[in-house]
């Protein structure tokens, strides 16, 4: 077999020099971090109980017995100046000390600042951006109760204050990363950059994930990362056909930059500075590794954006996209057509009316070019740009694939949306070359075909689950 199967599945990320495998913190380095963090913790809450830094670090000084007693300096002796004055050097000292301490424990309760360009409101509180009945809309969303400060969202996402405002933190130039990037190959020959943040704010971005992301409305036209619905459904939608339009949007990942997440938590209900922690938390800006007198730098080559690849962006873009699918799918009933939307794939397709006693409606008839001009213009209005050479118009007698499957009208006893028979015979071949000892072409691995295989299971289960347990002896066979 010459042609190389594409995964469904995307390959691990390469273990590099630039981009290491993240290792797990030993449990000791961990249990003191967060013994530490709950020591500057209290420390704070001292601080505020005493009535600010000043008042505490008298108490402090009076405590330790360095506090210098103000005296009538002129009445002293020589001997009583000198030993007053070294008193007072000690004081000096210790007060210095004691507000590095309080400065400390600051820092670990507080964000105070989090890069150039971003702004941010340590008190949070109303303003005039906040929608309507804030408090309401975050309630009928779902979204969490009691995230009402820096701290309390930090406790939900179980880390520190400080851990926060390290991972939201932008910088244009930092010396370190909290993303892996790699390179996948795609369809058309060309690589796909997918960049996944490492372990400890991947479990960040879960949380965020599950329990404010996801509870943001999203249309129905949306099938793709989506609970209950799949590439099956998105393909389902169009089977049968007479004309299928297949759109794509340029660039939507980056196209999706952080103040658009901000807004769109923001409308979520969501007050304005915790908006700005998770818009941060979920983005990243694109970077290019560079070597500067003897340290690797990271070095933003664009806007902050989502990153494609972590946890959150899929699920952000869909509940982004609720007016825009709103906006299409009205376009597309006035026009006749079905719309569905599978990440940045947007799929129109059309049934000619069949009138009685008369002949059928020519596929001519299908109003393809109004369509594809309302499309680019809905696009542009709602801050995305339609790829000029991935617009395909696929009609009836030719083959018609969304998100992959074949939806053309199939004999009864047929999937109505089903792996194309190329990629199943290339796949079967593939197997057949295993098990006869044959090496696959460069780059080919079980996993990429289980993938595969997996994907056909879930449009013809019989076959796919044959495939599996020929893919699964193949394994055994390799790690006896």
């Amino acid at each position: 077999m010459t042609a190389k199967l594409e995964s469904h599945v995307p390959a691990a990320p390469p273990v590099s020099a630039e981009a290491p495998a993240p290792t797990r913190p030993d449990a000791a380095k961990q249990e003191a971090r967060r013994a530490h963090h709950e020591a500057l913790r209290l420390r704070w809450k001292a601080i505020e109980e005493a009535g600010g830094t000043d008042a505490w670090v008298r108490q402090q000084l009076v405590a330790k017995g360095v506090a210098a007693e103000e005296v009538d300096f002129e009445s002293l002796s020589d001997k009583q100046k000198a030993a007053w004055k070294e008193k007072k050097k000690a004081e000096a000292t210790e007060r210095r000390a004691q507000k590095r301490l309080a400065w400390e424990a600051w820092k670990a309760t507080h964000i105070h600042h989090l890069g150039v360009g971003v702004h941010w409101d340590e008190a949070g509180g109303p303003d005039k951006f906040d929608v309507a009945g804030r408090e309401e809309r975050a309630k009928a969303n779902g979204l969490p109760e009691g995230l009402d400060s820096v701290e309390a969202l930090a406790k939900a996402l179980g880390i520190s204050v400080s851990r926060l405002r390290w991972f939201s933190f932008h910088r244009e130039v930092d010396t370190g990363t909290h993303y892996q990037t790699w390179e996948i190959p795609k369809r058309d020959g060309g690589k796909r950059t997918l960049t996944a943040p490492k372990r400890e704010l991947k479990a960040v971005q879960r949380w965020v994930l599950a329990n404010v992301v996801e509870r943001l409305p999203v249309h129905g036209a949306a099938h793709g990362f989506v609970a209950g619905r799949s590439i099956l459904t998105n393909a389902l939608a169009h089977q049968g056909a007479d004309v299928v339009v297949k759109v794509d949007m340029k660039d939507f990942f980056p196209s999706v930059t952080w103040p658009r997440v901000k807004g769109l938590l923001r409308k979520g209900g969501l007050p304005e500075n915790l908006a700005t922690l998770l818009a941060l938390l979920s983005t990243e800006a694109p970077r290019e590794v560079v070597r500067f007198r003897g340290e690797t730098l990271y070095v933003a080559k664009g806007p902050r954006a989502l990153p494609q690849g972590a946890p959150t962006s899929p699920a952000l873009t869909n509940a982004l996209c609720l007016r825009l699918d709103k906006r299409l799918s009205a376009l597309s009933k006035r026009l006749g057509f079905t719309y569905t939307r599978y990440a940045d794939d947007l799929t129109f397709s059309w049934r000619r009316a069949k009138k009685s006693r008369q002949k059928e409606l020519p596929l001519a008839d299908a109003p393809v070019a109004l369509l594809l001009a309302r499309v680019k213009g809905v696009l542009e209005a709602e801050g995305f740009t339609l790829h000029p050479d991935k617009t395909r118009v696929q009609r009836k007698g030719s083959r018609q694939r969304v998100t992959g499957l074949v939806v053309n009208e199939a004999p009864e006893g047929v999937p109505g949306a089903r792996v194309p028979r190329d990629v199943v015979r290339r796949l079967r071949a593939a197997i057949h070359n295993r098990e006869q000892g044959k090496p696959g072409p460069t780059g080919e691995t079980l996993e990429q075909l289980k993938g595969l295989a997996a994907f056909l299971h879930m449009t013809d289960a019989e076959k796919g689950r044959a495939f599996l347990r020929r893919l699964e002896a193949l394994e055994k066979r390799q790690t006896a």
